[in-house]
């Protein structure tokens, strides 16, 4: 089955239109998810919409409401809000250029492809993305989709380009609020060097597929088993834990040493024949 386009549009660079297809980048993976099940009859529980003092209400009598104060809102209706919703327009309009690292890891949202929808776009499609990628920039804008308006992050990515949903402003939290309380101290130069050679030890090229959600894996094994066995008895396997000492305090400098000493070494390069 073919991908569904998120978004089908124009990219606009001052008097330049390009004709787009956005597609999601990302995948729920192996996430499991449960229902709430009555144990006696082991029939799903379901939900009714209540009001205290009232009981059950019907769907239909139930509209938004924005919270002033406690016990106090602000009542909308579905036509109010859907009047106020932002035009999904079909251009996006790149309209400020900033260093690839200027961006903070924390205001990334979703990641989505974005491929030129036809051959004709091929050729300003490509010369957007590799002056890019040539100038190390990142391009901005605001996307219009589905009633609201999203801040994105425009850069190269291989032959295509990666279009990134940013957060606002408002929506992310600062982070100086939780760290003020950390001692501002110097660690010693020997930690330092040991803690870089530890690093140095382990460093390698990222490949997201050496890495596995055990905890799914090892969930969806017991969902198996206990499907296969038929039975209501409970199924409890040990997991490994990393072995926990009974001092808060530990010596560091000893942990440092013995993480590099045991940490496996770098293979030595083979020498060239005189």
């Amino acid at each position: 089955m073919a991908a569904r386009a998120y978004w089908q549009g124009q990219i606009r660079l001052s008097l330049v239109s390009i004709p787009v297809e956005i597609y999601s980048a990302a995948k729920s993976g192996a996430k499991i998810s449960f229902r709430q099940i009555h144990e006696p009859s082991g029939k799903r529980i379901s939900y009714e919409k209540t009001v205290v003092g009232i009981g059950p209400v019907d769907r239909d009598e139930i509209i938004k409401g924005y919270e002033l104060s406690k016990g106090e809102y602000v009542l909308l209706d579905d036509d109010e809000i859907e009047a106020v919703k932002v035009e999904s327009k079909k251009t996006l309009e790149l309209v400020q250029f900033v260093g690839a690292d200027e961006i903070d890891p924390l205001y990334y949202e979703k990641p989505y492809y974005v491929v030129p929808a036809n051959e004709l776009a091929e050729e300003a499609f490509i010369v957007v993305r590799e002056t890019l990628r040539k100038a190390k920039k990142i391009a901005l804008g605001q996307l219009s989709v589905r009633g609201s308006e999203k801040l994105i992050a425009l850069k190269p990515c291989g032959k295509g380009m990666l279009l990134e949903t940013l957060r606002y402003a408002d929506e992310v939290k600062k982070g100086q609020t939780f760290f003020d309380e950390i001692d501002d101290v110097k660690p010693a130069k020997e930690m330092l060097d040991l803690a870089a050679t530890l690093v140095k030890q382990r460093t390698a090229p990222f490949e997201a597929g050496k890495f596995e959600d055990r905890y799914a894996d090892a969930l969806m094994k017991l969902i198996e088993k206990k499907a296969k066995s038929k039975s209501s008895k409970k199924i409890l396997e040990d997991v490994e834990e990393p072995e926990a000492t009974g001092a808060n305090v530990i010596d560091l400098m000893a942990a440092l040493k013995k993480s590099v000493k045991d940490s496996p070494k770098e293979k030595p390069k083979a020498r060239k024949k005189a």
